[in-house]
């Protein structure tokens, strides 16, 4: 559904994304993640033709943005950057004149797509009366007036609280079930990427430095939790032992093979070590993510 191909964007003699390679398959809602200026929204503008490409391809629905872009996007909403309504009008009446935009939306289609965002009885109030998350709704159901194959939110739960994040999050997952939209996600709560997608890419300072599935990311070797009276001092015995391959963080062993923390319990308890917690260490996509950051820092 979206390719790219070596895909760069030079601004003045900054370069913003460089050779960047993406592909997003039909009917799957894949994670796009980046730290503020790692080339996100660039990336996104090239995709909805809003920002041209320096060089490199990048194909939607099957077309060359750059030169099919009616093609490209006919099937394409998006919720991109902040969205903008006219406050003094009814959510219905944003809707209607937003609808002129894209292409002529019937009355039914209307009723359809507010109904589909949970916005059906407040359709008719003025939009300074909505609240941030019926703003986020509204932002959704003009990104499904021009019934999309393809979804590109950008940031849609930014500045939710739990329960309107908890909504959208049940909404994507309608949308992606129920429609069979392919939804290209762009988030920093990592926690929602991980509940929501299951292949991600990483961008930093304008290049991919991930792409896999959340199994991929979140694979590690079986790293296990030890709080004793000395880290350090028992994670030295336990390596003198050949029970341990590395530690690290002052808190995380890796045993070696076939080592199970009931023998690392044993050794550190006939040396006099205290054990105060023991468990395997479950990896996150926050842990995943932060770790990557790292690792890329000159």
């Amino acid at each position: 559904m979206i390719s790219l191909h070596q895909a760069r964007k030079v601004f003045g003699g900054r370069c913003a994304v460089e050779g960047l390679d993406l592909e997003v398959a039909r009917g799957e809602i894949f994670g796009l993640l980046g730290h503020n200026g790692a080339g996100k929204s660039t990336a996104i503008g090239m995709m909805l033709g809003q920002v041209w490409p320096t060089s490199g391809a990048v194909r939607v629905g099957g077309y060359e943005v750059t030169t099919h872009r009616h093609q490209a996007l006919r099937r394409v909403g998006a919720i991109f950057e902040s969205p903008v309504f006219y406050d003094y009008l009814s959510g219905w009446a944003n809707l209607e004149i937003l609808s002129h935009y894209t292409a002529p939306t019937s009355q039914a289609r209307l009723r359809e797509v507010i109904d589909w965002v949970g916005l059906t009885g407040r359709e008719k109030g003025k939009v300074r009366t909505y609240s941030h998350g019926m703003r986020a709704r509204l932002a959704l159901a003009q990104a499904l007036l021009p019934q999309p194959e393809l979804l590109i939110l950008d940031e849609p739960s930014d500045g939710l609280d739990p329960e309107g994040i908890h909504e959208m999050r049940l909404t994507i997952i309608r949308l992606q079930r129920e429609l069979g939209l392919t939804i290209l996600l762009s988030s920093h709560l990592l926690n929602e990427v991980e509940q929501l997608c299951t292949r991600i890419a990483v961008l930093n300072r304008g290049r991919k430095v991930f792409e896999g599935t959340l199994a991929e990311a979140v694979r590690q070797k079986d790293w296990v939790r030890l709080r004793t009276s000395d880290f350090a001092a028992a994670a030295k015995v336990l390596a003198e032992l050949g029970l341990i391959t590395e530690h690290r963080d002052e808190r995380l062993v890796a045993p070696a093979a076939g080592v199970g923390p009931d023998a690392l319990v044993r050794a550190l308890v006939a040396r006099e070590f205290p054990i105060f917690e023991i468990a395997p260490e479950a990896r996150t996509l926050e842990n995943f993510y932060l770790e990557l950051m790292k690792d890329k820092q000159p």
